[in-house]
């Protein structure tokens, strides 16, 4: 009978986070998927948890990915963590639950920290839509080109950056977007959490000569909304005029043409009666 992949969020500063099923589900598991096994050794033996571990990162990914798979459809249990916040966001694991998927393995989600969603909660920015970028290309042209592509993107903008990396970042950033407000979040449940609310071209100046330091999540609001033409009430009465000339009635036409461009019904039917 095949076993199961548990895919466990562990804390991502504060390890008082690490949920009670995570660490019995870690307890029970046959074995553990990580993503750096010195940084899951210090959670283990945090917990007292005695588990054999494989390694599973990116650059191993393709190779032990169907090692994992077989053991798993031999029976065993594995546990996949990554050494902060949810496996499979943002994360090579997201191949590894492809693949279990694609063989009939069963995968559950123990849930636990995601530092996205946090940095959200935390920023105070729009949350209704958004959108998740994760680390931006490192290559030139493809990192040119993603931010490029979210030029006119309007929902709220989500991303993650190494603190050695983030006046680069920032400055690609404002050069393409703009001066959009900006939120950045580091070091979150760490004792030194921190959100920077500024504007994108003030923290891209700030931060180029003052570099921070921590986990960085960089949270930067959408494209503003365009504006429609505004026209003038004349040429709202003629549009309704049209309408009424295609058969619709002249308070039909009037109520019609006010939703349209902002005008007050009665304004609008006044210049269409005058003008019988």
């Amino acid at each position: 009978m095949s076993g199961t992949l548990f895919i466990v969020g562990t804390p991502i500063g504060n390890l008082g986070d690490f949920s009670p099923r995570a660490v019995e589900t870690l307890e029970n598991c046959d074995f553990i998927a990580a993503e750096d096994t010195r940084v899951t050794l210090k959670l283990l033996n945090r917990f007292e948890i005695r588990k054999p571990m494989v390694s599973y990162f990116e650059h191993n990914r393709f190779e032990r990915g169907p090692v994992i798979a077989d053991r798993i459809l031999s029976g065993e249990n594995c546990a996949l963590v990554t050494d902060a916040g949810m496996p499979a966001i943002s994360d090579p694991g997201e191949d590894l639950v492809k693949l279990c998927h694609e063989k009939g393995i069963k995968v559950e989600s123990v849930p636990g920290p995601c530092a996205f969603t946090t940095a959200l909660a935390l920023s105070g920015m729009p949350s209704r839509r958004f959108t998740f970028e994760g680390f931006l290309p490192v290559d030139k042209s493809e990192r040119k080109e993603h931010i490029n592509s979210l030029v006119s993107e309007s929902r709220t903008m989500i991303f993650y950056e190494a603190p050695h990396k983030l006046a680069q970042t920032l400055s690609d950033l404002a050069a393409a977007l703009g001066d959009r407000e900006i939120a950045i979040v580091r070091e979150i449940t760490k004792i030194h959490e921190q959100v920077i609310r500024t504007t994108l071209c003030t923290a891209a100046k700030k931060y180029s000569e003052e570099p921070l330091k921590g986990e960085i999540v960089l949270i930067i609001g959408g494209a503003p909304a365009e504006e429609k033409e505004k026209i003038s009430l004349e040429q709202a009465a003629e549009y309704a005029k049209d309408l009424v000339n295609g058969g619709e009635s002249k308070s039909d036409a009037a109520k019609i043409a006010a939703k349209e461009f902002g005008y007050k019904k009665g304004e609008i039917y006044k210049l269409l009666i005058t003008e019988e």
